[in-house]
């Protein structure tokens, strides 16, 4: 299917503010952009580099008064997700090496603290794909889904024993335990059409049967619809902004996902 992104973001800048952005999508096995609008206003020399990950990120300083960011994409993505009960659990010593490093505990998934919890969840399942189903089993049934809590960066810690969170928290709770097992884990950020309230997404993946493969713990099942806007080990690598000096928040934002007809597709790039 062929959804349109728009992600609308405006500040009120006080001081010139150096901004870095991670909100251009980037074609892959999963999906194909077909058209990107990037409007900044007013205009300021913007330079973009890849990150340690293969995000796609601006550089930028705002300047004092009324900011915007205005971007809008058209992406070819799967209407279904790939699905593997059965794939199984890769031996440390198989996985490749720019895997290994979604192994480890980070920022806000101290996998450290996890593991007799999730060994006890999943005993007696087969390693891999199925013990990670019955995390995600154990967190829909255990952690209350909140789509308007906090906006609070929390660790897994902090959202297992409060008991709710955002979908940002769900997956480094999930994350978290699926590293306490060994296997890797990734968070995902971007748009999932459907999504109510509309927002942008977390979601997670993770390494088994040679592959990455997505979970989503918000949703009862998993479906096509979704855009990566970016790869990490948890939150902190996958900020749609962040900004360097003082705390800003939007003054507004804007977020949408559409399906659309790919005979009504524009036909140009604004980038």
């Amino acid at each position: 299917m062929w959804l349109r992104t728009t992600c609308d973001l405006t500040f009120n800048i006080t001081v010139p503010t150096p901004f870095i952005v991670m909100l251009r999508p980037r074609s892959g096995a999963q999906q194909r952009v077909g058209l990107e609008e990037y409007h900044i206003v007013p205009n300021v020399p913007v330079f973009e580099y890849a990150d340690s990950y293969g995000n796609f990120c601006q550089r930028l300083i705002a300047p004092p008064g009324a900011f915007a960011i205005y971007t809008i994409s058209e992406v070819l993505v799967s209407d279904y997700v790939d699905q593997a009960p059965g794939a199984p659990f890769v031996e440390i010593k198989n996985l490749p090496n720019e895997v290994l490093g979604y192994l480890l505990p980070s920022r806000y998934c101290p996998a450290d603290h996890f593991g007799q919890m999730t060994t006890t969840i999943t005993a007696g399942i087969k390693m891999g794909y199925d013990q990670v189903t019955a995390i995600v089993e154990w967190i829909r049934a255990t952690i209350r889904f909140e789509p308007n809590g906090s906006d609070m960066q929390v660790t897994a810690i902090d959202v297992n024993e409060r008991g709710w969170g955002v979908c940002r928290d769900f997956s480094h709770l999930a994350i978290a335990m699926c590293r306490s097992i060994s296997i890797p884990a990734r968070i995902v950020v971007g748009y999932f059409y459907g999504l109510k309230p509309m927002a942008l997404h977390a979601w997670f993946e993770v390494y088994v049967g040679d592959r990455w493969y997505s979970f989503d713990a918000t949703q009862e099942e998993i479906r096509g619809g979704y855009v990566v806007l970016g790869y990490g080990r948890d939150a902190a690598d996958v900020a749609v902004y962040n900004q360097f000096g003082l705390a800003l928040h939007p003054q507004s934002q804007y977020i949408s996902v559409e399906k659309i007809d790919p005979t009504n597709r524009k036909n140009h790039a604004i980038l």
